[in-house]
């Protein structure tokens, strides 16, 4: 038997016994089903008796005694950390003492003081040390603790902060409230003797002496109130000070949300994320915007003075490209005179253009005249509505053009150019030319183009017509050329023969060769598989029977020839 440093037995426990082995189990199953009371542990509370016993008791090498406990799954008290209180603070200000008049034993010996030594001292190294005069003995510094905070108290704004100095504040604003009413006593009393106040305690208007009272009071209150209201913001507003600007934030609660205007599902979209609705919410139920609360953010940045400031910034930048020193911000009141002397001159220079062309040209009668719907009281264009108000067919949203000119009909053309494609080139349908910025000559220019055309068509035609007639002289020459011709033609042909026969028989020389030698190599092959096969399967050598390369067309030919054929009539006479 063993004892440890402790005192304590570490002799392995003995073996239970299978009828106490039993008894225990019993005992863990009644416990937790709830009919026995929970096992105990050191410190007198229960044992959940669903936790395993590998968790709730100690090895029997450490402590085989020791009853069952969970004290292990706590806090251990000397591994915890101490922290400071959330009341500890650093102490504010230079600590006073009474200046000491001799050295004290363990005192710096440079300047005397007990909070530091020689090495650590920060003033000018003396001649002669305090420790040596007992002179100019210098005040101990206050030396601040070293806090250490947990999670909470590191993150306690409020930590150190001193309640005493929130009373100066209250004590300034009571000050503030005694000089204000000092202030009212004292206009009252100036009232009185400027007799402003005599009908109140006169007789006709000591009914309504309570009134006057309770007004002057109401008066008072709402100067009262009116003290802070330059500090207090406007609802869903947040105003900077430093920055000068103002951000809305938050919705104001009286107002209704965009989406709750129009519960219609085809009426205006709205964004979820940005909180914005573009189009305007009543735009199918007949009425104007005008009349409604609400009619989109569309219509709020386009109404009111929102369209003058665009137009106003557009023409700062293009009169600083021009070489004009404005800025909308930096001089507001010289750009905004510029833009109205522009505008001005602007409308002068067109009235004077106007003008200038009908006096040349004439044309007043037209331009004065009324439209086209308004003269004949009626329109072609058809519009259909639903229900509800909105267009079904007709009237549709104009379709988005391109930055650039589109249709654009020059010197007189009806179609444009590219509008007609012929033999790899592009053209104008209307006249068939094919030369752009050409004036448009219409159907003359086509039939000019047709003629051309057809005469271009007929010009080889006329070309075989007007060969001029050969010579007899020339006719012989060209017959005996032809006969040179073939005459050449057929030597080739034998020459060609001749040789094509001797390449054909060296060729059938070299297969018949190449056939004997894959002949050859076959029977080989068929020595060397039978007395594989009659080896056994361990002494046989891996992969002998394959083979990964390709046959050749000689190969294939031998195993053809050479192939065994059980089934064949002339079996019997090969020995089969």
């Amino acid at each position: 038997m063993t004892s440890g440093a402790n005192g304590v037995s570490l002799e392995e426990p003995k073996k239970m016994m299978r009828e106490d082995w039993r008894k225990k189990k019993e005992l863990e199953e009644e416990r937790k089903l709830g009919n026995v009371p929970a096992e105990v542990d050191e410190e007198g509370k229960d044992i959940n008796p669903h936790i395993p016993q590998y968790i709730s008791s100690a090895p029997w090498y450490i402590d085989p005694s020791r009853r069952p406990t969970l004290k292990h799954q706590r806090p251990q008290a000397e591994k915890q950390k101490e922290y400071n209180s959330s009341g500890d603070w650093y102490k504010r200000g230079v600590q006073e003492h009474s200046v000491a008049t001799r050295y004290r034993r363990g005192a710096c010996e440079n300047c005397g003081a007990l909070t530091h030594k020689r090495k650590q001292c920060m003033e000018r190294p003396r001649k002669a040390g305090a420790k040596y005069t007992g002179m100019d003995i210098a005040q101990d510094e206050h030396v601040q603790p070293q806090l250490v905070f947990g999670y909470d108290g590191k993150r306690d704004r409020w930590n150190g902060y001193d309640p005493e100095e929130h009373v100066k504040i209250v004590e300034e604003y009571s000050k503030v409230d005694l000089a204000q009413c000092a202030l009212k006593a004292q206009k009252l009393q100036e009232e009185l003797a400027s007799g402003k106040l005599e009908r109140v305690n006169s007789p006709r208007h000591q009914g309504g002496e309570e009134e006057s009272n309770s007004q002057t009071e109401r008066d008072h209150s709402s100067e009262d109130e009116d003290k802070y209201t330059d500090d207090i913001d406007m609802p869903g507003q947040n105003f900077d000070s430093k920055r000068r600007i103002t951000v809305r934030n938050l919705r104001i609660r009286g107002d209704i949300a965009k989406y709750l205007r129009n519960l219609d599902p085809n009426s205006a979209y709205y964004d979820p994320k940005t909180r914005a609705m573009r189009e305007n919410p009543y735009a199918n139920t007949g009425r104007s915007p005008d009349e409604v609360a609400y009619a989109g953010d569309n219509f709020v940045h386009y109404a009111g003075d929102a369209i003058s400031m665009a137009q106003t910034q557009l023409f700062a930048w293009e009169a600083y490209e021009k070489g004009s020193e404005v800025h909308l911000q930096a001089d507001p009141t010289k750009l905004e005179l510029l833009y109205k002397s522009f505008k001005a001159k602007k409308e002068d220079f067109k009235a004077q253009q106007k003008e200038s062309i009908l006096e040349k040209y004439g044309g007043q009668e037209h331009l004065d005249a009324p439209p086209a719907e308004l003269l004949l009281a009626q329109t072609e264009n058809d519009v259909e509505y639903s229900r509800h108000g909105t267009v079904i067919k007709g009237q549709q949203r104009a379709i988005a053009c391109s930055k650039h000119e589109e249709d654009v009909r020059i010197n007189n053309h009806t179609c444009i150019w590219g509008s007609c494609w012929k033999e790899g080139k592009w053209g104008y349908k209307c006249c068939h030319s094919f030369v752009e910025y050409s004036y448009c000559t219409g159907e003359t220019g086509k039939e000019i183009a047709n003629t051309e055309a057809s005469l271009m068509e007929k010009q080889p035609e006329e070309e075989e017509h007007m060969i001029k007639p050969k010579t007899l002289m020339e006719i012989h020459q060209e017959k005996q050329k032809e006969k040179r011709k073939k005459k050449h033609k057929e030597k080739r042909k034998k020459k060609h023969k001749k040789s094509s026969n001797s390449n054909s028989e060296g060729e059938e020389e070299k297969k018949q060769e190449k056939l004997k030698k894959a002949l050859n190599a076959e029977e080989a092959q068929l020595l060397h598989l039978r007395e594989i096969t009659q080896l056994d399967e361990r002494r046989r050598p891996y992969n002998s029977q394959y083979e990964a390369r390709e046959p050749t067309e000689e190969e294939m030919e031998a195993y053809r020839v050479k192939r065994q054929r059980p089934d064949g009539p002339t079996a019997s006479f090969l020995g089969q």
